[in-house]
Order: C-alpha cells, then sequence, then structure tokens
C-alpha cells in the first residue's frame, strides 16, 4: 500500500497566476497555481482549473486565455479577489488595473510581473479539473520584480489555498 505525504508534494516548484478569459461580454479570472510551460518551439502553456470555476466554464466557451504573473508584493486581499470570490456574483475586475489585449483578454497590470497570452488547441480531462493547452500568441514583462512562488504565497503571506485548487492539500501543512 502507498502513501501520499503532502510535504512531499510541497517540494515542487509553483508560481501564483491569474488565469483570465472573455467570453461574449463577460471577462472573468481566478488564482491558479497549476500554471506552466509546456513546450519551447511552438511555445505551449496549459493552465489546470477546477472544472465548476466559473473561469472554466467560460475558458471552455472563449478557447482563449491570459495569464497575468503576480509579483512578491502583491497583498492578500489582491489574491483574495481573484481567489476567493466567484465571478458569477462578482466583477473581479471592478477594483483593478488591467488592459484589454488584441485577442480581447484581460490582463491585470497591477502587481504583475508579466502577461502571457495564448489559444486553447486541447482540453484533457483530469478528474476533477480541466487541464487547458494553449498555443502563446503574446507575452510581455509588465514591471521589474521577482514573481511570487506558492510557497512563498504560504509561508510568507501566510496566505490558503481554495478548496478547489489543485495543491489544496497544502492547507493540512500549516
Amino acid at each position: 500500500m502507498s502513501t501520499v505525504d503532502p510535504q512531499a508534494l510541497f517540494t515542487f516548484s509553483y508560481g501564483l497566476y491569474i488565469v483570465s478569459t472573455l467570453w461574449e461580454d463577460t471577462m472573468n479570472g481566478q488564482v491558479a497555481d497549476a500554471v506552466m510551460q509546456l513546450t519551447a518551439d511552438p511555445i505551449a502553456i496549459g493552465a489546470c482549473l477546477h472544472k465548476g470555476n466559473y473561469t472554466a466554464e467560460l475558458l471552455a466557451k472563449s478557447k482563449k486565455f491570459s495569464v497575468s504573473v503576480f509579483s512578491e508584493e502583491v497583498p492578500l486581499p489582491f489574491i483574495g479577489n481573484f481567489g476567493f470570490r466567484s465571478g458569477r456574483e462578482h466583477d473581479k475586475f471592478a477594483k483593478c488595473n488591467y488592459k484589454v489585449t488584441e485577442l480581447g483578454l484581460p490582463i491585470v497590470t497591477e502587481y504583475t510581473v508579466a502577461a502571457v497570452e495564448a489559444e486553447v488547441v486541447d482540453i484533457v480531462d483530469v478528474q476533477t479539473h480541466r487541464l487547458f493547452i494553449g498555443m502563446v500568441k503574446s507575452a510581455q514583462v509588465l514591471a521589474e520584480g521577482n514573481p511570487l512562488t506558492y510557497a512563498d504565497y504560504h509561508k510568507i503571506k501566510k496566505g490558503k489555498s481554495h478548496v478547489n485548487a489543485p495543491s489544496s492539500v497544502f492547507n493540512s501543512l500549516k
């Protein structure tokens, strides 16, 4: 019988991001830690989102998404706006600075060091989540600074994971 020690999973290196999309007239975004570059040529990225999240629902329809990379300076309430509230009842972009790209996607410009846009080429079912695989259409550095790692979010900022996050098991380690 095998056992799973969540502490072993916590050694993986993660960042903390806002994954956003636009479907019809609705913009929405959410905090995600499961975002990564998959290939270099052509450049592809993946974002893994819980099936029940509004952003995942809209992204499955729009087939395009942006990723805003949090800086180390981002305050917890700012993260909470995108991580602990549903876009079904709350306009997450109402109280933050953002710009809309040529693809029509929102990119958060506040507390972010970089942004990437991608068009979805595949969606893979991963039990409770969907892995959105996208070809990168643009990428830009927005500010100097260091990206916020998921470890620092937990250790320094004392943040918790939403119950729908792939890494919510880390909440038990505190």
